[in-house]
C-alpha cells in the first residue's frame, strides 16, 4: 500500500464532510454537528496564507482516506497540535493512520522546525492512545471536564513528543 500526505485542496471538501458527519468517524472529534460543504468552503478559503496551520489528506494509492496535519502551530515557541482522522472505513486498523503520521511528525520536525508536537484525546479513546504511544508520544496530563460536548462532560489526555524523542527513536 502507498501511502501518501499531501497538502488538502478544496477538491477534499466533500469527502470531509462526508467523512466528519459519519458516526462510525466522529465519536472522539469536536466539531459542530453537522458539518455542511458551504461553511467547510468559508473555512477552507479563510486559511489561505496562514501560518499556523499545515492541513494534509492522507491517500492510500492514490485514494483520499483521511485528514491529517498541525494546527496552533506556534513558531515562536517551536511547538503545533497533532490531529488525525480516518475517514474510510477499509484502511482502518491497516496501519495507514501509523504511516500518514510518521510522514507528518518528519515534517513538523524537518520542514517546521518543531520542537514538540502535542495532541488531546478524550481518556475513553483507547484505540488512538495505542496509535499515539506507538508513534512515541507521552503522556502528560489529564485535564479533567476538559470540554463539553453536547452537554457530555469530557476528560482529555495531553500528549507531548520532542524533537529529540523522535530523532533518537527514528535514527
Amino acid at each position: 500500500m502507498n501511502i501518501e500526505i499531501r497538502r488538502f485542496i478544496e477538491k477534499d471538501i466533500p469527502l470531509k464532510v462526508k467523512w466528519i458527519n459519519d458516526e462510525k468517524n466522529n465519536r472522539f472529534l469536536h466539531y459542530d454537528l453537522p458539518l455542511s460543504e458551504e461553511k467547510t468552503l468559508l473555512w477552507f478559503r479563510s486559511l489561505q496564507d496562514r501560518k499556523d496551520r499545515a492541513d494534509y489528506t492522507i491517500t492510500c494509492n492514490g485514494e483520499s482516506a483521511g485528514l491529517i496535519g498541525l494546527i496552533n502551530i506556534d513558531a515562536r515557541n517551536r511547538k503545533g497540535e497533532y490531529y488525525v482522522a480516518l475517514g474510510e472505513g477499509k484502511y482502518k486498523g491497516r496501519g495507514v493512520a501509523f504511516t500518514a503520521s510518521r510522514l507528518l511528525l518528519d515534517k513538523g520536525f524537518t520542514v517546521f522546525y518543531l520542537n514538540k508536537i502535542y495532541l488531546y484525546t478524550e481518556v475513553e479513546n483507547l484505540a488512538a492512545q495505542k496509535l499515539f504511544e506507538r508513534l512515541g508520544f507521552v503522556k502528560e496530563g489529564l485535564l479533567r471536564q476538559d470540554l463539553i460536548q453536547d452537554g457530555r462532560v469530557v476528560d482529555r489526555f495531553l500528549y507531548g513528543l520532542l524533537a529529540a524523542e523522535y530523532h533518537k527513536e527514528n535514527l
